[in-house]
């Protein structure tokens, strides 16, 4: 596996896969033709269906079209090539009248990209161990904790990474508690964040608590879908969860900035055992991918903070990811707004309650998060093309 600093970016929203990976694309294609007079991209499959609504046109043209530089975008949502349904292909056109060999390349989710060619983003795997049961077992026998793995594997610069991370989440929640008023795109969908705050703080104990997670990951996925600055975890599009709960515990039980971190740790090896071994994009297996996975990393992280052991940790992600198994990714006019925004929310919520039914067991469990993994991956597959990202189907159809 790779390091999870390529699952946890820092950026803008509103989508990894739709915005932030067709932009990282762009930057690398005009270093290879800066003197291009102008560009051409063509976006295919859900990247052309739901790109409008997700901004991808407006990322590409700002990174393209420095200098006054023409761009145009070209839209075939009915071509999906066989590497993956986010493709996009550049051309650079030249004064002299030459043009570049056209250059394709996926966004395959959580802003990375992988060239036509390419079986996966050209970075070192600096993880020995790929599988939850190889590295549970591993922590077993040698009495470590999942967090200990990934210092081992990554060093001790880790720290100072997860931390900038961190405050990037803390900083995504406050924003969005403060801002209030409508989002951007036609749904005209007003931020809720900061009324479920007021709303959560009139309440006792219980409700109390549940408010005050959902108005922290509202507050995130809200800033997200204005294009604000936000953390991949494992997406944008699912940002809210793993700051809407672990914000909520940190501000509730007072646990220390390093506590926090190494929870970040365990949440982000989680992320990349599904992303090494399946997938964490809406685009390929759906929602479960996106919001199920990010449930999976928030509800490991919370039973980190509370002392569970290796197998508590692994069924927590479990049962975090297998009750988000089949979820369509069907985004209303192809925004990240109707029902990610909600979604988000709720599978904060739903991840401590996760780590709450894992404590109360010693981890045993019959799925194992390997096995689960794998009937995601498939299920996804097996999902029809309308119910992911396309914007054609489920939640989508109905409009508003």
């Amino acid at each position: 596996m790779k390091s999870i600093k390529e699952l946890y970016r820092i950026g803008t929203g509103p989508s990894s896969s739709h915005t932030m990976g067709p932009r990282l694309a762009a930057e690398q294609f005009i270093e290879r033709h800066p003197d291009a007079e102008r560009y051409s991209v063509t976006l295919y499959g859900s990247l052309a269906a739901t790109g409008k609504g997700h901004m991808t046109d407006v990322a590409l043209k700002d990174a393209l079209g420095t200098d006054g530089k023409e761009v145009e975008i070209l839209w075939e949502p009915e071509i999906f090539l066989p590497r993956h349904p986010n493709g996009l292909t550049f051309t650079a056109y030249y004064a002299d009248g030459r043009k570049s060999e056209p250059w394709t390349v996926f966004s395959v989710g959580g802003g990375a990209v992988v060239e036509e060619g390419k079986d996966r983003v050209d970075t070192p795997e600096i993880y020995d161990l790929n599988t939850m049961t190889e590295i549970m077992d591993y922590c077993e026998h040698t009495g470590r904790c999942y967090w200990e793995y990934v210092e081992e594997c990554e060093g001790s610069e880790i720290w100072d990474y997860l931390r900038k991370v961190w405050h990037a989440m803390c900083a995504a929640v406050e924003r969005g508690l403060q801002h209030e008023g409508r989002l951007p795109g036609p749904l005209n969908l007003r931020r809720k964040a900061a009324s479920y705050l007021v709303k959560a703080e009139g309440f006792k104990d219980n409700l109390r608590s549940r408010g005050l997670t959902f108005a922290y990951a509202l507050a995130v996925s809200e800033e997200n879908a204005s294009g604000g600055v936000i953390v991949t975890a494992p997406t944008c599009g699912s940002s809210g969860v793993v700051p809407g709960a672990l914000y909520h515990l940190f501000r509730s039980r007072e646990f220390t900035e390093i506590k926090m971190l190494r929870a970040l740790a365990t949440a982000g090896l989680i992320g990349n055992i599904v992303k090494h071994n399946a997938s964490i994009s809406g685009a390929e297996v759906g929602c479960q991918g996106e919001v199920g996975v990010a449930c999976a990393m928030a509800a490991a992280a919370a039973c980190q903070l509370f002392g569970g052991s290796p197998a508590q940790i692994e069924y927590a992600a479990e049962m975090g990811l297998e009750h988000h198994l089949g979820m369509t990714c069907d985004p209303v006019c192809g925004l990240v707004q109707i029902p990610c925004i909600e979604r988000n929310a709720y599978a904060a919520a739903r991840a401590l309650d996760a780590n709450i039914y894992s404590t109360f067991t010693d981890g045993q469990h019959r799925v194992t998060f390997d096995k689960l993994i794998k009937v995601m991956k498939q299920t996804g597959h097996d999902l029809p093309s309308l119910y992911k990202e396309t914007g054609t189907g489920g939640l989508a159809a109905e409009g508003v």
